[in-house]
């Protein structure tokens, strides 16, 4: 018997190495991640386990899946916030299929967007401002005189696409 953590219980069926579920050790073993990514990605509620009575933990072979979207979504450089609304939309927190994915992907497309203009933004300015709007006394003259950028913000306000003040 294994339990989730609401309490609930089902049948163990770990005997069988080819029976519908796995341990951490083999998901990790499979997945190429750490038990304690495995443990974080389940804290941050990008994973699920039940337990058998003895508290070890116990995966859906479809897990595997799980966790290959999430590695690829990170890829992307998504936040594990956007990866867990992507994953929430998910009918009944299935695994996501082939078709989830085309799908999502394509909602994944406006934030790469934003953040490819960002960095070709940073690039294209990079020789000419340090990035905090500015904090090089040589050009701050020029650049932000009398540090007008603070006015709209902390943090790198041209590098982040706050138009020049000047």
């Amino acid at each position: 018997m294994t339990s989730d953590s609401s309490g609930h219980t089902s049948d163990d069926a770990d005997a069988n190495p080819l029976g519908p579920t796995i341990t951490i050790g083999e998901l990790a073993a499979r997945s190429g991640l750490a038990t304690s990514a495995l443990r974080f990605y389940e804290k941050e509620g990008l994973l699920a386990s039940t337990r058998t009575r003895g508290g070890q933990r116990r995966y859906a072979r479809s897990s595997l899946r799980r966790v290959a979207f999430v590695r690829a979504a990170q890829e992307l450089g998504l936040t594990l916030g956007e990866i867990r609304e992507a994953l929430a939309s998910l009918p009944d927190g299935r695994t996501p299929t082939k078709h989830d994915w085309q799908r999502l992907s394509r909602g994944f497309r406006a934030t790469l967007d934003a953040r490819i203009m960002g960095l070709v933004r940073l690039r294209d300015r990079l020789d000419g401002c340090i990035g905090c709007g500015c904090l090089s006394m040589k050009s701050c003259a020029l650049y932000n005189a009398g540090d007008r950028a603070a006015k709209r913000g902390a943090g790198a306000r041209y590098l982040i696409g706050d138009p020049d003040v000047g």
